[in-house]
């Protein structure tokens, strides 16, 4: 699984002009699953954002957490962070999982945030979707399982 994590102010998605989801603080994941990604990759990652100290204390460090600021995720399905752009000019998706599949782990890696006390909005599984964010930072982080 690969994850792009971006700490925002506030973030929302749309889906055919209608917001499907959206959150205030917290983070905005862009998820890719690719074809050996399960459980294990998707309880790894989930454990790792909701304890990830991005979030500024009294003295401008960043030593809080999204469960010690009370912050909200808005996770979006990303099958082109597996885009291989090494070859031509055309991206190839070889490395992103099959729809079924990729869908089973991500609707999986939400719920395991959920568990973990978080407010999870996501996008619709592998529609056109117009996202918007205000990026607090910015902080962009890149994880991979």
């Amino acid at each position: 699984m690969k994850v792009v994590l971006q700490r925002c102010k506030e973030a929302s998605v749309k889906v055919d002009s209608e917001i499907v989801g959206e959150i205030g603080q917290g983070f905005m994941l862009l998820v890719g699953v690719t074809h050996e990604d399960g459980e294990a990759e998707a309880a790894y990652l989930a454990e790792k954002i909701v304890h990830l100290r991005v979030f500024e204390d009294e003295s401008g460090k960043m030593n809080h957490s999204l469960l010690d600021v009370g912050g909200s995720i808005l996770s979006v399905s990303q099958f082109t962070l597996y885009g291989d752009c090494r070859k031509g000019r055309r991206p190839n998706f070889m490395a992103a999982a099959k729809g079924e599949q990729a869908e089973q782990v991500y609707n999986r890696f939400n719920e395991l945030l959920s568990e973990k006390g978080v407010q999870v909005e996501t996008g619709t599984f592998g529609a056109m979707m117009d996202v918007s964010l205000i990026n607090d930072g910015p902080v962009t982080l890149v994880l991979e399982q």
